[in-house]
């Protein structure tokens, strides 16, 4: 697959991978660029125009009970942004972010700002360096356990969670949310997560395959 986005798509990765690191790559030049790549490369398009190389196995200290590190599919991503309708003054939060492939693509695609949450230490490592290296000030990383950390991002609009886990710490991150979504309506958008009854939670659409946008309510 890498090699058939050199051979066809590498001359608009490697185009669009420099605007991006002089700070000229506005989101429509972005949405644009991507959509003209057949559904098929997206994701290794987007490797190779964010610098994507091997990523490295899963560490220690990924909890018990976590689900170990997949990059989300672009097309996910691009329903994602969509069906939450995610604007520039956002704040997207990557729960378990990896190398931040998703937190870069959202940034770069919407112009919100990104906040990824990681706890592998070797998984943070590779996507400072990543947002380093291709100039993305607004995408930045917090290394920590997601289920300490969630509820005190205050300043995010849009939560992503690509099935990080379940259980108990899936409620823990869910109690925090609504804390915060008692001062603002957020939206919580889930991959392979199904989620357990929440009052506060309404889907914002009905679910669009693996992907599940939830909108927050106030009670009445």
């Amino acid at each position: 697959m890498l090699a058939t986005v050199k051979a066809v798509h590498g001359e608009g990765a490697a185009r669009m991978r420099a605007l991006i690191a002089t700070g000229c790559a506005t989101p429509g030049l972005f949405r644009a660029a991507i959509m003209r790549v057949p559904p098929s490369v997206r994701d290794a398009w987007l490797d190779a125009v964010l610098g994507v190389g091997e990523i490295p196995d899963d560490g220690p200290d990924l909890p018990r009970g976590c689900v170990p590190y997949l990059p989300c599919s672009v097309d996910t991503l691009l329903r994602m942004v969509e069906l939450a309708d995610v604007q520039p003054t956002d704040v997207f939060v990557d729960v378990g972010s990896g190398v931040g492939r998703a937190a870069a693509f959202t940034h770069f695609l919407t112009g919100a700002g990104a906040i990824g949450l990681e706890i592998q230490s070797e998984l943070v490592r590779v996507a400072r360096e990543l947002t380093a290296n291709i100039n993305a000030r607004r995408v930045s990383v917090v290394e920590g356990d997601a289920v300490r950390l969630t509820g005190f991002i205050t300043i995010g609009s849009v939560f992503f969670l690509y099935c990080p886990f379940s259980g108990d710490r899936l409620e823990r991150v869910l109690r925090d949310l609504e804390a915060i979504a008692r001062t603002r309506q957020i939206h919580v958008c889930c991959v392979d997560l199904p989620l357990p009854a929440c009052s506060w939670l309404a889907p914002r659409l009905p679910p669009c395959g693996d992907l599940v946008v939830y909108r927050s309510v106030r009670p009445l």
